[in-house]
């Protein structure tokens, strides 16, 4: 029998596990019933993006005892895999967050301990630069210690595979099955960091292992003259929001050859508290305000932002006006895919069977690009995981090559190298891009309206509905399970003309029932087709306490796709009410 939230909380109260300063910390929450159920009602759900929550403690909570815990239970599970898995081992990395050194620390403890053996980052590290790591080295497994572009309170336990990949879904249910068995204060085994070096059972990697990474990325540059030919002209400014970004990213673009490139010297800090932002998230324009007045002190053409753990990359570009427009994670994506297309062929090294990939939340722009240039399209799930998954099945099939995946949040892959959005090599294509531009008397903002022109006009926005505690897990359910019981026949006064539920993989028509299933299933995602071509999605965020709502719409000009788009936020909004 679970055992309640006041259980669970007097029972961590009279662990002996706990220092007085954390039982302090318990001890004065005791009258805050709210606060109580809201660290206690449930464990933090172990998924195939690992784990993420905010720092407290806490069974609902990121702090040692869950690291601890997580980790006992990832070991039993490479340990099931035999002494080969274990003596590959795994790497781990930490990003630039509070507790980062102290929770990485902790889980390369338990690993060593339970003889699993460990390469461990001197400092901080790109996200991608872990992926990397885990192909290089063949190790059986991966983790960083983040919680990528949320806020300061929060951290995370981000878990990958043999493949460099985030976990498979039966990989994340064994850890999660694991943790159920395992007492959180008994149950797993440690050892003491310092000794567990000196023994060799973890070991220091760093500079060596970012002279690798770095040699791959510099191999994706496409043409690598571009930027050399206007080097005197193209300026950039970078921030990378006090995180990983701050060491990698610039030393690529300066092997591009950029001469040019002004960092956001307050923003270049290393700091977890995030000083100078509210959210490190390049996906919000906000964050930009430092980069903003120094690209226009320095007249930069552009501005690139990586998030904390650099695994998101979000642009600014400065307009005719003589300010700066955000480029849309969609509209970057499309760009580069654009790019990447025009730039192999023209440098005769597109692949034979060239295929890319987006997930289904993505502009529907995507497709019409690979399609209309030869370049065979699937769609994913959310998640980079799903789109690691789809490049093996190609590779083994001999079916396509991929050259180029990406989805709506500011995420972009590309390489074999790298099995998860990459930052650090997107920030370098991007700067190859703008120079490609730049010689044709372009900015990237009228490259994309000349895509506009040539594809079609798309626009797509993304309504975060934020449901924070045990109240908003609940009212996430009911909305999903509410609009599967009774699914709106119109939005914003268009018909639903399709319904797709990606859970079951069961396609709906009104009037007609079920008429087919989806290629892919087992997502809690609801899709709803309208009659003027617009799509709109209901998607929970597997990492975060919020439920996303995508739309993403196509008209003759972007006045008729901004009118679409202003017609369905009533309803997407109403959907939080």
């Amino acid at each position: 029998m679970p055992k309640s939230y006041m259980e669970e909380y007097q029972r961590w109260l009279d662990s002996p596990a706990l220092s007085e300063e954390e039982w302090n910390e318990l001890n004065s929450i005791a009258g805050d019933e709210k606060e109580i159920e809201n660290r206690f009602f449930a464990p933090l759900e172990f998924g195939t993006a690992g784990l993420r929550g905010t720092m407290k403690l806490g069974l609902h909570n990121m702090n040692t005892h869950i690291i601890r815990h997580a980790t006992q239970a990832f070991a039993n599970v490479i340990s099931a895999e035999g002494d080969d898995a274990k003596n590959r081992g795994i790497v781990i990395a930490h990003d630039c967050r509070l507790n980062g050194v102290e929770f990485s620390k902790e889980a390369a403890c338990v690993m060593a301990a339970n003889g699993i053996h460990v390469r461990f980052f001197d400092a901080l590290r790109p996200t991608p630069e872990l992926s990397f790591a885990v192909i290089h080295y063949g190790a059986a497994a991966g983790l960083n210690i983040t919680a990528s572009h949320n806020p300061k309170e929060y951290n995370g336990y981000k878990v990958y595979w043999s493949d460099g990949a985030q976990l498979p879904p039966h990989k994340a249910e064994a850890i999660a099955k694991q943790m159920e068995a395992i007492d959180i204060f008994t149950g797993f085994r440690t050892c003491d960091f310092d000794e567990a070096v000196a023994s060799g059972r973890i070991e220091f990697i760093g500079s060596e292992t970012d002279e690798l990474f770095i040699e791959n990325v510099m191999a994706q540059s496409i043409d690598k003259n571009i930027v050399k030919e206007v080097a005197d002209d193209l300026r950039i400014v970078y921030t990378p929001f006090h995180g990983c970004g701050y060491k990698l990213v610039p030393e690529v673009l300066r092997r591009l050859g950029l001469k040019h490139l002004y960092p956001v010297e307050q923003q270049m800090v290393i700091d977890g508290r995030f000083p100078t932002v509210e959210s490190p998230n390049p996906e919000n324009p906000e964050g930009f305000y430092l980069a903003v007045e120094l690209a226009r002190r320095v007249d930069s053409d552009l501005i690139i932002g990586t998030d904390p753990d650099s695994d998101r990359i979000g642009t600014m570009v400065r307009t005719g006006d003589g300010e700066y427009s955000v480029i849309t994670g969609n509209q970057l994506g499309c760009l580069l895919l654009d790019y990447i297309i025009t730039a192999r062929k023209a440098t005769g090294t597109m692949p034979d069977n060239p295929g890319t990939m987006c997930s289904i939340v993505t502009t529907g722009m995507a497709r019409t690009i690979a399609e209309k240039n030869g370049v065979h399209f699937e769609d994913t799930f959310t998640g980079f995981k799903f789109m690691a998954e789809l490049v093996a099945q190609w590779a083994a099939a001999n079916s396509y090559n991929y050259i180029f995946a990406f989805e709506e949040s500011y995420g972009y892959m590309m390489g074999d190298y790298v099995r998860d959005k990459d930052a650090v090599t997107a920030a370098m294509m991007v700067t190859e891009m703008a120079a490609y531009y730049r010689k044709k008397g372009m900015t990237l903002m009228d490259a994309l309206n000349a895509l506009y022109e040539k594809y079609g006009w798309f626009r797509e926005k993304t309504i975060n509905l934020v449901m924070p505690g045990v109240d908003g897990l609940e009212k996430m359910k009911a909305l999903m399970a509410g609009l599967r019981a009774d699914p709106p026949r119109e939005i914003g006064g268009r018909e639903v003309v399709r319904i797709r539920d990606y859970q079951d993989g069961s396609i709906y028509v009104a009037g007609l029932g079920k008429v087919g299933s989806t290629p892919i299933s087992g997502s809690n995602v609801l899709y709803f087709e309208l009659d003027d071509g617009s799509s709109f999605i209901v998607r929970p965020s597997g990492t975060e306490p919020k439920v996303k709502v995508y739309l993403l719409v196509r008209g003759i000009d972007m006045q008729q796709c901004e009118e679409r788009i202003s017609k369905y936020l009533e309803y997407a909004n109403s959907l939080g009410k």
